[in-house]
């Protein structure tokens, strides 16, 4: 999967929030405040259908936009690429991390490892 660039990933954000995808004005109304220009977004949209994560339809001769990769795809490749760029691949490093910064409380870790639990006797 490639790699998104912050404006990139601004527009999937939206189509993110657009279940049925949305037409060029859809997004611009969804964007925030100061908006591009439509020319910019079209643009952006053009680079994104190019990198595979958006589809356009035409209902009534308008490109309907709509995400070809899940928020949760592109997620879970995004963390991959941190851990692995920045934490030897270990999220054990990136939880580390986020403890010594401390943007990481006990409830929190106490939370990550009710939900491990669970999901360990779910299997």
């Amino acid at each position: 999967m490639k790699k998104l660039t912050q404006a990139e990933e601004q527009i999937m954000q939206v189509i993110w929030t657009l279940p049925e995808g949305g037409f060029l004005k859809d997004i611009i109304e969804n964007l925030p405040e100061p908006k591009p220009h439509s020319n910019t977004i079209a643009t952006l949209l053009k680079i994104l259908v190019e990198k595979e994560f958006v589809g356009i339809s035409n209902p009534n001769r308008n490109n309907l936009y709509f995400a070809k990769v899940t928020k949760q795809e592109y997620s879970g490749q995004r963390m991959a690429g941190l851990a692995d760029s920045f934490f030897e691949g270990s999220y054990t490093n990136v939880v580390s991390f986020l403890v010594d910064k401390k943007q990481m409380s006990i409830e929190d870790l106490e939370l990550l490892l009710s939900q491990l639990k669970s999901k360990s006797d779910d299997e």
